[in-house]
């Protein structure tokens, strides 16, 4: 705090986007302040499936999606539902989610999404290295798995994309193959890709904990703020709430699906929607994972967290109020049982949390419109984990007035 009472920089969100952010803010010599509000439920960056997957360059809006999604949209506990209660409210944003798909816009966050897992997968090794952080870090691969060759040979452009983009991968055609990276799949599983230089963190909590204690080791502060309103000022801008309002000389917003909130009280608007993620951990000892397996028919993955097991995933465009439907975990829950035989389903821990989505699949990483001192990283989707990084180095650079190392003009406040 300065002598007249503003602070330096003012993070608003402690989820894995905003605490990373004020690590590469304070390595800049920044004096930082988080503020988080304190809902009693356990954030996304802590509860879900622990993977950095730089491989997931495909936007989820890709030509031709819009012809699936109305089989999808009408399954309530299929990959991708919108309950009906929520239908009119989302429809907006599914046009632009419809736009997003056109060929030339897919192309477009294609290259902009690969880029940043590029950053973010070298900025995540230097985060690892600068915070002695490799025991919480697995690098154990993944498999991408298919049903049969028809599910198989439907997947070759995407394998084809990822070659162009110099993602090593190897595709595995026999069930023997597959099974010698992980054992005790079910036969129905007759191709795979594999991914060797996928990362996992051993437990998103205990990574989130190590960087935040990172940071407040290094003298940063965070306290607790329900932040409501953001008040741009010609000298600084205040931050809103219940409580004390907070003065800063500049604000980066990491809200995640509560920033667009928080943005709209100083006239910027962003359709960003909530994708509601569904998950069961398992007690130690569940199945014995020798890599994070993924089931893309289905939407979800199994992965390791600790010695437990994970099971998660598909997209339910929900917002934030409507009730959980935990129905979702539990089929997911049956269909990994189904397909890991061996899997033990016993005393799990269902858990449901909010992911911050635009329709095009990219964050937007970007000075606000409306005020110079306020800046914005949300709307990663499933991929706040991964891009966490290389998302704080990219909105550093742009607040310490330095070219980013990429062009971000995908990731722009102004593109919708």
């Amino acid at each position: 705090m300065t002598a007249n009472n503003v602070h330096d920089i003012v993070v608003v969100g402690a989820g894995i986007i905003g605490i990373s952010t004020a690590l590469a803010l304070q390595a800049n010599g920044r004096s930082v302040l988080v503020l988080d509000r304190d809902n009693g439920l356990k954030k996304a960056s802590e509860m879900n499936a622990g993977a950095f997957a730089f491989t997931d360059i495909v936007p989820l809006a890709t030509p031709g999606i819009m012809r699936k999604a109305p089989k999808w949209l009408l399954d309530p506990l299929g990959p991708l539902s919108v309950p009906p209660a929520y239908a009119l409210q989302i429809t907006p944003w599914m046009l632009r989610f419809w736009r997003a798909s056109r060929m030339d816009r897919y192309l477009q966050s294609l290259n902009a999404q690969a880029a940043l897992m590029r950053v973010s997968r070298q900025a995540l090794e230097r985060l690892i290295r600068e915070t002695s952080a490799e025991h919480l870090v697995r690098r154990e691969g993944q498999l991408q798995l298919y049903e049969g060759e028809r599910e198989y040979r439907a997947s070759l452009d995407t394998w084809a994309v990822r070659k162009r983009h110099d993602i090593p991968f190897e595709i595995l055609e026999t069930r023997d193959a597959i099974a010698s990276i992980q054992p005790g799949l079910d036969a129905r599983f007759t191709h795979a890709g594999y991914t060797p230089d996928w990362l996992n963190t051993c437990d998103p909590a205990r990574w989130l904990r190590h960087l935040t204690e990172t940071f407040l080791t290094r003298g940063g502060q965070l306290e607790l703020s329900d932040v409501k309103q953001v008040i741009p000022g010609d000298e600084y801008v205040s931050l809103t709430g219940p409580g004390e309002d907070t003065q800063a000389r500049q604000v980066i917003v990491c809200a995640g699906a509560w920033s667009h909130h928080l943005a709209a009280t100083i006239g910027d608007r962003f359709p960003l929607e909530t994708e509601r993620g569904y998950n069961t951990t398992l007690a130690d000892g569940a199945f014995d994972l020798k890599t994070h397996l993924t089931f893309g028919g289905h939407g979800f993955v199994v992965t390791r967290i600790n010695d437990g097991i994970r099971v998660g995933g598909a997209v339910e465009l929900g917002g934030l109020t409507l009730p959980a439907n935990f129905r979702r975990a539990e089929i997911l829950l049956q269909k990994a049982k189904s397909f890991l035989p061996g899997l033990e389903t016993e005393h799990g821990t269902q858990w449901m949390g909010f992911r911050p989505s635009m329709p095009d699949s990219l964050p937007v990483i970007d000075r606000s419109p409306s005020c110079k001192r306020v800046f914005y990283a949300f709307g990663h989707g499933h991929l706040g984990l991964t891009q966490s990084a290389g998302t704080a180095q990219l909105i550093t650079d742009l607040v310490q007035s330095r070219d980013p190392s990429i062009d971000v003009t995908a990731f722009s406040a102004h593109r919708f």
